[in-house]
């Protein structure tokens, strides 16, 4: 009912301030979570409240190093200063204290290392991301020694330089003193949720969750333990690695001289299966689909750990208390970042969220297709030595036919890991659940859809990376009850139906095998 007061003024009309406000959702019932979203390119923060709804997000560009060739590298200390940062500036934004904070979460760029001084604090060396391929000769070396099979049975995983055993080890080798000095028990090691648990803690802890130790190389996803076999096998000493814990447990709490003091820490998962459960896929055979710096693909597979027989992986989806749950994952290795090098290395955009329109401009790509094999390939092809390539160039190509088929790349690269897992499964995926913040581009979705030959599905809130480590925390902290009740909060925003026929994607998905092929082995 509308009710008219003539003689009430809107300028007498007092309305409280934010920190009312603020109380006034507290008095309600409402909790806030705040997310720490340690992504490739960028460190983010994000405050949601507990209806799964977005109140502020803050982000901070990094620095990229690529010292040589098929080497790539962050500082550390960067990463934390911009996390930190961001998170300050995401609690101003929603007029928050850390005291109105039930818990944090945190979602990481997994694989990627720092090796850090015990006594100190300070790394020795920058970060070895999880893109770069040093260490493929070792893996060749470990792979002619007989490794595989073992490596392959206890943790799911290839031997391929995108997981952290290997870089672990280089660092260990690379850096003068640092084998002494870390089988003398004085360095620290972890991946970037260990790095920043332990920057936030003032170093009271060195721990990490199940989901990240799984891609090191060094865990037995069976027994959820490191192993001393692998550990053997990569040369790395168990002193160095952190204490493997649940994905969803109250950790700890920021120490007193930080801008987020007193805040308990009640998740950690890595992002790709932070996103897995922030896409609620809680039941066996729910698959999802992330657009990110890479396209990380993953089906809940229950409390089986399922061999895949296509050449993708065995992973750790979560623990939670003492059951741990498995995904079957198809790695792409550059995704969204072919938008970034269109942007910065060719100069062909000014910023990437100019890509769609100028693909629309033109009808197709003219024929072109493009290989961002940027850093070797992922699955299903596991070949560190692949480069990129362009092929189909005419007189008349045009920037916008390069970015269309840079589009294009992407969504043939998932199809890719469509069809392998389809082979796992025995089955055609029903649908693809997508988020990251390349599936905000329609054309992208559209093209995803008519490739695959299956619905492409873009819930309403698609930063589910970062929403997954909320409700991790949040479960931890009982914000709320049960899975369940998580649930009960995903929606659909749009769902993309194929709209070419399945002889058109079966001619485009050929051309692309027979460009994939002149792209493999090039830098052996």
């Amino acid at each position: 009912m509308l009710v008219w007061l003539p003689d009430v003024k809107l300028s007498d009309v007092k309305l409280p301030d934010a920190s009312a406000l603020r109380l006034t959702f507290r008095d309600c019932g409402m909790a806030f979570l705040l997310a720490l979203d340690q992504g490739t390119t960028s460190s983010r923060a994000i405050v949601f409240s507990d209806g799964g709804e977005m109140v502020a997000l803050a982000q901070r560009e990094f620095k990229q190093h690529f010292p040589r060739p098929g080497w790539v590298e962050h500082d550390p200390v960067e990463i934390w200063t911009s996390q930190i940062e961001v998170a300050e500036e995401a609690l101003k934004t929603a007029n928050l204290q850390p005291s109105d904070v039930a818990a944090l979460g945190i979602t990481n760029q997994r694989e990627t290392v720092v090796l850090w001084d015990r006594a100190t604090g300070e790394p020795i060396h920058p970060a070895i991301v999880w893109q770069d391929r040093r260490t493929s000769d070792v893996c060749d070396r470990l792979r002619n020694d007989g490794c595989e099979a073992m490596v392959r049975e206890k943790t799911g995983l290839l031997l391929d330089p995108y997981f952290s055993g290997t870089k672990i080890a280089w660092l260990l080798d690379h850096v003068e003193g640092a084998r002494e000095a870390a089988e003398a028990g004085r360095l620290a090691c972890g991946t970037i949720d260990t790095w920043l648990v332990h920057k936030l803690t003032g170093g009271e802890l060195h721990i990490t969750d199940a989901s990240n130790a799984s891609r090191t190389l060094l865990m037995n996803i069976h027994t959820g333990n490191w192993d001393e076999e692998l550990l053997a096998c990569f040369g790395v000493p168990r002193s160095l690695l952190p204490e493997i814990r649940p994905s969803s447990e109250i950790y700890g709490e920021v120490a007193s001289d930080l801008p987020l003091a007193g805040m308990l820490i009640g998740g950690i998962a890595g992002d790709q299966q932070s996103a897995l459960f922030g896409q609620t896929c809680f039941a066996r055979g729910e698959t999802k689909c992330t657009y990110g710096t890479g396209c990380f693909m993953l089906m809940n597979t229950g409390e089986e750990a399922v061999e895949s027989k296509n050449k993708l992986l065995t992973t750790v989806a979560w623990r939670i208390g003492d059951k741990t749950e498995y995904a079957i994952e198809g790695s792409v290795f550059v995704g969204g970042a072919v938008v970034g090098w269109l942007r910065d290395g060719l100069g062909v955009i000014q910023s990437s969220s100019e890509i769609e329109a100028l693909a629309r401009s033109v009808p197709d790509s003219g024929g072109v297709f493009m290989v961002p094999a940027f850093t070797g390939l992922g699955a299903p092809y596991w070949d560190p030595y692949a480069r990129g390539a362009i092929l189909g160039i005419t007189r008349g190509t045009t920037s916008a036919h390069l970015a269309r088929a840079a589009l294009e790349s992407i969504a043939l690269q998932v199809a890719d890991l469509a069809q392998a897992m389809s082979g796992d499964s025995g089955a055609a995926l029903p649908g693809l659940c997508v988020d990251g913040g390349a599936c905000v581009n329609d054309l992208l979705m559209q093209f995803q859809a008519d490739i695959l030959q299956s619905p492409v599905v873009r819930p309403t809130v698609t930063e589910t990376t970062a929403l997954g480590a909320v409700y991790l925390a949040g479960l931890a902290a009982g914000v709320w009850p049960s899975r369940e009740r998580i649930a009960l909060q995903w929606s659909v925003e749009r769902q993309f139906e194929p709209a070419m026929s399945s002889d058109q994607a079966g001619q485009w998905r050929a051309q692309w095998q027979r460009a994939v092929e002149r792209s493999l082995g090039w830098a052996r």
